[in-house]
């Protein structure tokens, strides 16, 4: 087998750390990661770490200079709910980055003569659905259903797999001799629940959060009505995804974009878990009609049966065994309960 260098932007995240964990025992790849931050003290040596904002030209220009990647993990990006508050910062670093990366990626797939993996995080956000009716008559999306995003952060999701698909597919199509183009590919992501880390700036986090404050015996007041669904994974089915889709043979992908999921949950059931588990837990519905109208917007459940069909996707975890051998186990852990 020959060498390969990867490339993880937002390495410091969570999916980015664990990716580094998967990714650097392999001798025959060499990691190279950036973020805005560094990488926490067990990771130190395992790649080749780069602080650095992607919106500077010159750090993309090292990049490009200095390493010929085959594979990139773009996992920087603004969530949700901080993208509402500041949605030109979310479009420059979701949208602008994105396609610099798609540029850096095209030039390195031409000239090494083979195209380039680039995985790409996409989300539930870039589905619209228009009121609660139509919620109803439409349990389980598929990919093509209702992509008419309402929030800043699902528009630069959609567009850059718009993007992503035109750099794959249609790149200087009307040049004389079809040039070597990356290979794109994207997950939509639903919530994603992590047991190590408190989540924030995401509008699906009411139910993580309600899970690690209850754990701590702090009171937590919901954003969003007790009869909410929406789709769910846990953090090591989400790094599960993206380390099988970039290992896929590309003549069984029959599309770019995969929805991706485990169970779906609601509001009163994250309740119920934690009440259930930590006695005493103070929860309240108090809905913030803002983002309660973004989450109702989103599916109540999400069909990933063509990613179950072209790469043999299937979740280690579902809502018994995340609840129980994952979320709860490991927050206890995490807080010494």
């Amino acid at each position: 087998m020959r060498e390969r260098t990867v490339l993880i932007t937002g390495a410091s995240g969570e999916i980015g750390q664990a990716l580094i964990k998967s990714l650097s025992d392999d001798e025959l790849t060499t990691l190279v990661t950036v973020d805005l931050k560094p990488l926490p003290g067990e990771l130190k040596g395992k790649s080749t770490h780069i602080i650095g904002d992607l919106l500077d030209k010159e750090l993309l220009s090292l990049l490009e200079k200095e390493y010929s990647f085959n594979l990139i993990f773009h996992l920087a990006a603004v969530l949700s709910t901080t993208a509402e508050h500041n949605p030109l910062l979310a479009h420059k670093i979701n949208t602008c980055s994105t396609i610099d990366l798609l540029e850096m990626a095209t030039r390195q797939s031409q000239n090494q003569a083979n195209p380039v993996k680039f995985l790409f995080p996409s989300s539930i956000a870039v589905y619209g659905l228009p009121d609660l009716e139509t919620k109803n008559q439409f349990p389980a999306l598929k990919e093509c259903d209702w992509t008419e995003p309402t929030t800043m952060y699902g528009c630069s999701k959609l567009y850059c797999e718009k993007v992503g698909i035109y750099y794959s597919e249609y790149y200087q199509q009307l040049a004389d001799l079809e040039p070597v183009r990356l290979d794109f590919r994207a997950l939509r992501f639903p919530g994603i629940i992590s047991a190590f880390t408190i989540p924030s700036g995401g509008t699906s986090d009411f139910g993580p959060e309600m899970i690690h404050f209850a754990a701590q015996g702090k009171p937590y007041d919901c954003f969003v009505r007790a009869d909410v669904r929406i789709p769910f994974m846990v953090m090591p089915d989400a790094v599960q995804s993206l380390l099988m889709l970039a290992d896929a043979p590309k003549d069984k992908l029959q599309t770019r974009i995969y929805n991706v999921t485990s169970f779906s949950f609601s509001a009163q059931d994250f309740k119920d878990l934690a009440q259930k588990h930590f006695p005493g837990s103070k929860i309240n519905f108090i809905p913030d009609p803002k983002r309660q109208a973004i989450v109702d917007s989103w599916p109540a459940d999400i069909d990933d049966s063509a990613a179950r069909n072209d790469w043999n996707w299937k979740p280690e975890y579902d809502a018994q065994t995340a609840s129980q051998e994952y979320l709860l186990k490991n927050i206890s852990k995490l807080y010494k309960l």
